[in-house]
């Protein structure tokens, strides 16, 4: 089948979130071919480039999230109109409150009714068929109509408390967050030779990355699946108090751009038929938001458990008296509350030491949260001395990984006999994970998924609390056997639960489920609006790679017309690179000849492409060329072809 894999700041940027796991994902199920539909974030982020893509990506389209705000578009004053009705629907449901009439200052989506919910997707998509006629909406959604339009809303009677007291800034704030984020409506990625062409569509996260996938729905019928690592709302709430920009958001503009997550959130769960989150935690936050318990379904990210063999699997040889502490230092990991549960370690165990491995968070604030950790340990623990003349040895130590002390993450893992996690905040606790396939015993705080992922193989205590979390850590360093049964029962509960094998297997079956129950019905019509018969050729039934082996390939007849372009860099024929991409390395597969009827076809259309308003780039590498002629002259033997015996369950 195709999938639509859908992105936004992600794959396949070399700097983008969660591209291992999408990476993996795609290498994984070769049987299928994959589209990709990539919203980029930053210059930065395109002029970095991509990743190598397999050859079962035959498509990439990009369009940035970060580019000019106004398209210079004009519209006509029936356009006008309509996107004055359409845009005030969507911010009086934005704006309303529960359906009692009292504001809920949050916006969560589960306390209106659904007449409000209903209103939302309307207005969504009655500006995305306005954003297909005109070309684009860019402009027109931060134009004075709408921010007036948002402005009566706040006023009108039953709206949120506190998006009343909302003035022009945050009225002009609001406009561009909201049109920020509705950017991929004015893209031209809906057509037939878009994603309406694909079987699936499967957005990597909430928000503006499953936005296409809804559009796809709404004017194909395309299936969607969201699969939410991390809650897209959550995120927004956890990061409201600043805007794009870094500025500090005043309270009713974060009020109303929660409430517009929130709906926009709710509508992503109503429409997907199916919701993926990466642990309860995050399913809970779904559930809240609107999304029908039916449709979850827990897929546990995968991991590379490769990597950690060597250390898991062989002889102890860390140190019994060290615990590890391994991630990124921020004050959400409350390492201060840690160095305080250490000093009390010292006093029933003289001899154990602390490390601290990892680097600060981005910017200013990791910074200086690593310099106050750092000074509060030398505070704590001044330099211990054997004497007078003698060199000091303070018993915490704070270590990069790739320095002299530690080479690798494993490394950092075996250093010593105890792992410490002491967040505050976590989502999904991937270096409990990764000290799990070490054959690591953990003490953790009980936050996000952390007692879902360890299950019994760890000691958990409540956050913001020293003296429980020095008990625990004293408790398995006087204990070795504990220790010893803890970390074997904590490698075999990762290698059942967390390896990317177990997520590709999920994935797989999930998408031959959404395929099965929700298939697309594709009618093709003549100029008379009767059903063309036989206008959908066989092949777009065959996976690609099943029509490049077994009798079809061995005969010769298919070789030309099952070629695959690979991903390496745009062909000759496109329109152009990604915008402000890199060409990736070069492609290891033969390109079609120019005189190629379906290169013709796909040349031509790429030419066309680009009307849209939003700025776009586009890699069309199908590979699937000629084929009419390919069918014409292998007629004879496809009812006798068979696909070759485990092809399709690689």
């Amino acid at each position: 089948m195709r999938i639509g894999l859908l992105t936004e700041g992600g794959y396949p940027y070399v700097s983008g979130e969660a591209r291992l796991w999408c990476d993996r994902l795609v290498r994984g199920l070769g049987q299928h071919a994959f589209d990709i539909y990539a919203l980029s974030r930053s210059e930065q982020q395109e002029d970095e480039g991509w990743v190598q893509l397999p050859p079962q990506v035959s498509r990439v389209r990009t369009a940035p999230l970060w580019t000019a705000e106004d398209d210079g578009a004009a519209h006509g004053r029936r356009a006008r109109r309509r996107f004055a009705e359409h845009y005030g629907d969507l911010a009086r449901a934005v704006c309303a409150g529960d359906s009692a009439g009292s504001a809920t200052a949050g916006g969560i989506p589960g306390d209106t009714s659904e007449e409000v919910a209903d209103r939302f997707g309307s207005a969504l998509y009655g500006l995305a068929e306005l954003a297909r006629e005109e070309g684009g909406l860019v402009g027109a959604l931060r134009s004075e109509t709408a921010v007036r339009a948002l402005e009566r809303a706040c006023r009108a009677p039953g709206a949120l408390r506190a998006a009343r007291g909302a003035r022009v800034p945050d009225l002009l704030s609001v406009a561009s967050q909201v049109e920020r984020t509705l950017r991929p409506l004015s893209l031209d990625w809906y057509e037939d030779d878009g994603l309406g062409s694909v079987d699936l569509c499967h957005a990597t996260s909430g928000g503006p990355a499953a936005l296409p996938g809804l559009l796809a729905r709404h004017f194909s019928g395309v299936p969607l699946l969201v699969t939410e690592y991390g809650v897209q709302l959550r995120a927004h709430y956890l990061g409201a108090h600043e805007d794009p920009e870094g500025r500090t958001t005043p309270a009713p503009a974060r009020a109303l751009l929660a409430a517009f997550h929130g709906r926009l959130a709710a509508e992503t769960y109503r429409q997907a038929a199916v919701v993926t989150p990466g642990n309860t935690h995050a399913r809970r936050w779904q559930e809240r938001c609107g999304a029908d318990r039916a449709k979850i379904r827990t897929v546990y990210p995968g991991m590379e458990a490769s990597r950690f063999a060597h250390v898991g699997e062989g002889a102890e040889h860390a140190d019994p008296d060290t615990l590890v502490w391994v991630g990124r230092i921020e004050p959400a990991k409350d390492l201060v509350s840690l160095l305080h549960a250490f000093a009390e370690v010292r006093a029933e165990e003289p001899k154990a030491r602390l490390r601290i491995v990892g680097a600060p968070a981005d910017g200013p604030e990791g910074e200086t949260y690593l310099a106050h950790c750092r000074a509060l340990a030398a505070r704590l623990f001044p330099d211990e001395t054997e004497g007078v003349h003698a060199v000091g040895d303070n018993p915490v130590s704070f270590e990069a990984i790739g320095g002299p002390e530690v080479s690798t993450l494993p490394e950092a893992y075996t250093a010593g006999a105890v792992v410490v996690l002491s967040s505050v905040v976590e989502g999904f606790p991937i270096s409990l994970i990764e000290a799990m396939f070490c054959g690591r015993p953990t003490v953790s705080t009980d936050v996000g998924a952390v007692v879902e992922v360890i299950g019994g193989t760890g000691l958990v205590v409540p956050p913001r609390d020293p003296r429980a979390l020095a008990e625990a850590c004293v408790a398995l360093l006087r204990d070795p056997e504990r220790r010893a049964r803890l970390g074997a029962a904590a490698r075999a509960r990762a290698l059942e639960l967390f390896t990317v094998e177990q997520n590709i297997t999920a994935f797989h079956s999930i998408y031959l489920d959404i395929v099965s129950r929700c298939p697309v019905q594709r009618v093709v019509v003549d100029d008379a609006g009767e059903p063309l018969p036989f206008a959908v050729p066989a092949e777009a039934h065959v996976p690609g790679r099943w029509a490049e082996s077994g009798r079809w390939a061995e005969s010769g007849r298919w070789a030309e017309s099952g070629t695959r372009l690979g991903a390496g860099r745009p062909p000759g024929w496109a329109a152009g690179p990604p915008v402000r991409g890199v060409p990736l390395d070069p492609d290891p597969y033969d390109m079609p000849a120019a005189s190629d009827p379906g290169v013709a076809a796909v040349a031509a259309g790429a030419a066309g492409a680009g009307a849209g308003a939003g700025a776009l780039g586009e890699s069309d590498v199908s590979g699937v060329s000629g084929v009419e002629d390919a069918m014409a002259s292998a007629a004879s033997d496809v009812s006798d072809a068979r696909v070759p015996a485990g092809e399709g369950a690689r």
